[in-house]
């Protein structure tokens, strides 16, 4: 598949974006919130998705190991989502983004605030990078039953979740989700988080997901000598495809599904069945998941 000449050498042609760079405040949330190793948790939330008992609370009650919890950062982007999470979790950075309000109303999939807050998202976790820190990146549509580090290779700087997973963790053909990102910071990573915002030129109107998909077999990869694994859905599950195994499952993502109540309606359910298995004295007995049903109807 052809691409854009363009795209041979883009940190030659990167441009910075207009998020406000706060480089002291950012390197010491991250000093506080890293495991020795310098790995961070990371997931970013908007005002749609801070109310009380909506999709933060979720995510924050589904992590069985809490200890975890002591190593995820809350990037805010806005004012309200900003001060909701200093009332709820102990590492939260305000994010600042000239002329982009992403307080108020969901944004809807594929607008372009929405399109506009996904690509901010990948300029952050370059700087994270830059910075010398490693991270997990996960939506905060994401439930996190079990610690997902035991089934992170030691040796790969980049490894992603898929939507469909195709029994083999280094093949191309798997469909990536960009939603639970592995990213060990190192100039390989760097380059490729620069490559891949600068690709958002040669693909308008796509969202960060669909850009990656597309860059993926370039041949630049090649050349910044990345070592690239995906992540098996048995262990690192979705809605698209969901693991069956609950001796296993570390995550659940609802993707594949539009609209925020739908997915708070989905995720109650598996959460309400993960507790359900979790506590259950008789593990033999066979535990299914109740939904995605609600994403199903949409």
């Amino acid at each position: 598949m052809l691409y854009r000449s363009t795209l041979i050498s883009p940190w030659l042609r990167f441009r910075q974006t207009q998020v406000c760079r706060e480089t002291s405040d950012l390197q010491e949330i991250l000093r506080k919130t890293a495991m020795p190793d310098n790995m961070v948790i990371i997931t970013t939330l908007n005002e749609a998705w801070e109310t009380p008992n909506s999709m933060i609370d979720l995510f924050l009650q589904s992590f069985t190991t809490t200890s975890l919890l002591n190593h995820l950062l809350i990037v805010a982007l806005d004012n309200k989502s900003y001060e909701r999470c200093l009332g709820i979790h102990s590492h939260c950075f305000h994010l600042k983004t000239d002329g982009v309000d992403f307080s108020r109303t969901e944004k809807l999939f594929m607008t372009p605030d929405y399109l506009t807050m996904m690509w901010t998202r990948i300029d952050f976790l370059q700087q994270v990078l830059e910075k010398g820190f490693s991270f997990i990146f996960s939506d905060a549509d994401i439930l996190w039953f079990r610690d997902p580090f035991q089934y992170l290779s030691a040796d790969v700087d980049f490894q992603v979740a898929c939507d469909f997973y195709v029994g083999d963790p280094s093949s191309l053909e798997n469909a990536v989700n960009t939603g639970f990102v592995f990213a060990r910071a190192n100039n390989k990573t760097i380059s490729l988080y620069k490559y891949w915002y600068m690709a958002r030129e040669a693909f308008p109107g796509m969202h960060d997901q669909d850009v990656f998909n597309k860059i993926k077999r370039n041949k630049a990869l090649e050349v910044i000598g990345l070592r690239m694994q995906f992540l098996d859905t048995k262990f690192i599950s979705t809605f698209c495809q969901p693991s069956d195994d609950l001796e296993k499952v570390a995550t659940m993502h609802a993707n594949c599904c539009f609209g925020l109540q739908s997915k708070l309606d989905d995720l109650r359910w598996i959460l309400a069945d993960w507790n359900r298995y979790r506590l259950s004295t008789n593990r033999t007995k066979e535990v299914r998941w109740s939904a995605p049903k609600a994403c199903l109807d949409r």
